[in-house]
């Protein structure tokens, strides 16, 4: 120990600034690697700690049906506790209906208390008994510019207005009901009221409001469903269906899982980013391994040969490797503590995305599995790398190892190339031996790791973006739709309107979407299938089919790829459904999506003829829930302009809602560019440090070269042979590899998603990557190549 410390102080006072360079490069590098898998690790749980904390509700029960029985469903066995809500909205002045802040009102105080008990993540939960007061989303502060205290005004609809059967804010038509003041006591986050990515927030008022206010919420065509919370969780869920048909004397009433609709698909969505910021933390990672495990090797064998002065006096391979170990050791412990402490930091902006808007802790959160792991393994790597050069340097010092010949350098010799080729060849590709050796497959890896990262990223960036501006990926390949019935009740003469719609010169076609739930019977596990006709007028409806054919006959069906998941169900395949009437076996003809409505996503539901349709729901108590035209245009076609045209001869036609996956995977669309970004700063740095160590240890070669009569400009022209063939190496290698890492990437997250798979291909990237390769390496070579023009040749031949 007095060995070491006696070294110790001497390498702290002659060589303090490279040390304190070292320790500030691996907190850096500590930092950025703990952050990002810290980071994962807290988005990939947040949905469960979420609902760990809100007393989540199990299930949402949808008859949309006016007056229904609700105290039959309460007594079933399996209920522990409901809370119902009625199907209305109201406005707030100054913000838009059509940003939908208003949550559903609730009609009992069991919500927030019982069921869907919220994390208050500032302020305090409302009196329910006051009109006053109400809760809101965190976003909803941001996006309005308003925080606690702040008062806003609720408008909600008159009493005749509530009572029309053809009122809808939608419209535009606005509130003409009472104004009310109310005053934001406290921002809450629970499973029911999580916020999705594009979201304002929300605003929940207390149920006071419904019991004040009930004739202008709650007309005589309304409906009120509800939240259950069922006592056995989702294994209930069966049992309950069986009581709610027996007690409704209905079986085609939506039960809607609420954590395989919502919180499965956010829990795959944290993952999918939880995948991502993993794979950033990787790619810093080996950055880190590359760059800072070069500066640690350099500083370590230049330690071995000051020590190689007291191997006369008896010192030990093992005590010199241990003395090189030292300094770099310590340099490594301050800067790792300083990386977790600027993790722990970072840990403020955790995690990203989507995970954040379901966060039942944010702020401040030390994740002491990763960040403990951190502390140790990164001086312990530190001392192998620094051992292991040690170790090398004493052992090539004694005279031992040999040097390898590059077979490309011998046959550019024996070619007869010129001599800046043939030296440049060796000084990319032959590691050499003892004080002249460079780190020649480091700057390869480096290099193609480089090239095939940067190209990969750009290649799955390309598919991120084709599919965040591209609905057609998710199925929506209608522009203009509208409401033309509901709840078995259509708006007019449909027969004569599509026919109508479909004649307008823009119009491609127009669908007949009569939408209804029926149920899966015999499955594992029940699963609730929003059901449309497909009925085109005016030519074929586009339906984007992943797999097999739209359906032709009354006993045919096309699935969505999650319902044909849960479904356990495969194309030629059969399921048996029921709605109403006995169950119906139908024949699986493909796999396709659907457009998105209130009761489904895109990757939910089914497709069946119109006669198939009838044969389904024919026993159902009404024909449809609701009844909608989905119009697809001509290329071209202005779609304000053909919603005015249509709107004037029926119902309000618009564009469709965006869709919440467009904007889910544009949260992650940054994260490859910077992944490239990390990964092309690898390739700099592997091949710049080669370049400038391989001018440093072989400026004897150099010389005696130089001696020999090789002039300045070949001098400078053999470096830039060395920094072009890296790169040449690299492109070689890397763009291949790169582009079907890319698109296995994205086709693997193309089925996650899912979404229509396009092949991705990066035109730019893939122009620009190779000359912007040779640009860099070739600017990377001119200082070196400078430095080796300009030796002493004289002072070099004397001291080597």
């Amino acid at each position: 120990m007095t060995t070491i410390s006696t070294w110790l102080r001497i390498e702290l006072r002659r060589r303090w600034r490279p040390l304190a360079v070292l320790a500030l490069l691996v907190a850096f590098a500590t930092t950025t690697v703990l952050t990002a898998f810290a980071g994962a690790r807290r988005g990939e749980t947040a949905v469960d700690r979420l609902l760990a904390r809100t007393l989540p509700a199990t299930i949402a029960v949808l008859p949309n049906q006016p007056e229904f029985d609700w105290e039959k469903i309460r007594a079933l066995p399996q209920v522990e506790t409901l809370t119902l809500f009625p199907v209305s909205g109201f406005g707030v002045d100054g913000i838009p209906w059509t940003d939908h802040v208003d949550a559903f009102p609730p009609v009992d105080d069991q919500l927030l208390r019982t069921i869907e008990r919220p994390v208050v993540l500032d302020g305090r939960l409302p009196d329910q008994t006051r009109v006053d007061e109400v809760l809101v989303s965190p976003l909803f502060l941001g996006s309005y510019d308003r925080k606690i205290g702040d008062q806003l005004t609720l408008r909600l609809p008159a009493q005749e207005q509530i009572k029309r059967e053809d009122y809808d804010p939608a419209t535009g038509e606005p509130f003409l009901g009472p104004a009310i003041k109310a005053t934001i006591v406290g921002v809450m986050r629970s499973g029911w009221y999580a916020e999705d990515v594009g979201s304002k927030g929300g605003v929940l008022p207390t149920s006071a409001l419904v019991t004040r206010y009930r004739d202008n919420l709650i007309g005589p065509a309304s409906f009120i469903n509800a939240l259950v919370r069922l006592k056995g969780g989702t294994a209930d869920i069966e049992g309950f269906r069986e009581g709610l048909a027996a007690a409704s004397r209905r079986n085609d009433i939506d039960v809607w899982d609420l954590d395989a609709k919502f919180q499965q698909p956010r829990r795959d969505m944290n993952h999918f980013e939880a995948v991502s910021l993993m794979a950033f933390g990787l790619a810093a990672l080996a950055a880190a391994i590359v760059l800072v495990g070069q500066s640690v090797a350099r500083y370590a064998a230049a330690t071995a040969a000051d020590l190689q002065v007291l191997r006369a006096v008896g010192l030990a391979n093992r005590q010199g490797i241990v003395l090189a170990s030292a300094a770099p050791f310590l340099a490594a412990l301050a800067g790792a503590t300083l990386g977790v402490a600027g993790a722990a930091v970072a840990s403020l902006w955790m995690p990203i995305g989507a995970a954040a808007l379901v966060e039942s802790a944010p702020g401040f959160d030390v994740d002491w599995l990763v960040l403990g792991a951190g502390w140790v393994l990164v001086p312990a790597l530190v001392v192998v790398g620094a051992g292991g050069a040690a170790a090398l340097a004493l052992v090539i010092r004694q005279g031992e190892g040999s040097s390898r010949r590059s077979v490309v350098a011998l046959t550019a010799a024996r070619l007869g190339l010129p001599l800046p080729m043939v030296i440049g060849a060796r000084l990319a590709l032959e590691p050499g031996r003892g004080r002249s050796a460079v780190p020649v497959r480091p700057a390869l890896l480096g290099a193609v790791a480089g090239v095939l990262g940067v190209l990969a990223a750009f290649t799955f960036s390309a598919g991120v973006h084709d599919a965040a501006t591209t609905p057609e990926r998710f199925g929506q390949t209608h522009q203009l739709e509208a409401y033309v019935g509901f709840n078995g009740q259509d708006m007019g003469e449909v027969k004569d309107l599509l026919p109508a719609i479909a004649g307008d010169p823009q119009v491609a076609s127009v669908n007949d979407s009569r939408i209804a739930v029926a149920e899966s019977v015999g499955t594992t596990k029940p699963t609730s299938v929003t059901t449309y006709t497909y009925a085109p007028t005016g030519g074929p409806f586009p339906v984007v089919m992943l797999e097999g054919r739209l359906p032709a006959a009354a006993d045919e069906i096309v699935l969505a790829p999650v319902t044909a998941g849960r479904m356990e169900a495969d194309v030629g395949g059969q399921v048996r459904l029921a709605s109403g009437g006995g169950p119906v076996t139908m024949k699986v003809t493909g796999i396709g999506f659907l457009p998105s409505g209130s009761h489904n996503d895109y990757s939910d539901g089914a497709w069946a003829t119109s006669a198939g349709y009838d044969r389904l729901f024919a026993g159902a108590s009404v024909s449809f829930k609701f009844h909608l035209a989905h119009v697809t245009l001509r290329p071209g076609a202005d779609p304000k302009a053909v919603a005015a045209r249509l709107s004037a001869i029926g119902p309000g036609f618009a564009p469709p809602e965006p869709l919440p996956a467009l904007r889910k995977i544009r949260d992650v669309e940054a994260l490859p560019i910077v992944l490239a970004g990390f990964l092309a700063v690898l390739a700099v740095g592997a091949v710049g440090h080669a370049l400038a160590t391989a001018v440093r240890r072989r400026r004897h070669e150099v010389a005696v070269l130089r001696a020999l009569g090789m002039t300045r400009p070949q001098t400078r022209w053999a470096v830039v042979t060395q920094a072009t063939l890296l790169a040449l190496v690299g492109l070689a290698v890397g763009v291949p590899l790169g582009v079907a890492l890319g698109r296995t990437v994205w086709r693997l997250v193309a089925d996650f998603m899912p979404l229509d798979y396009l092949v991705p291909v990066a035109f730019w990237a893939l122009l620009l990557i190779a000359p912007v390769a040779l640009l860099l390496a070739n600017l990377l070579a001119a200082w070196p190549g400078r430095i080796a023009a300009r030796l002493r040749i004289g002072h070099v031949l004397r001291t080597e």
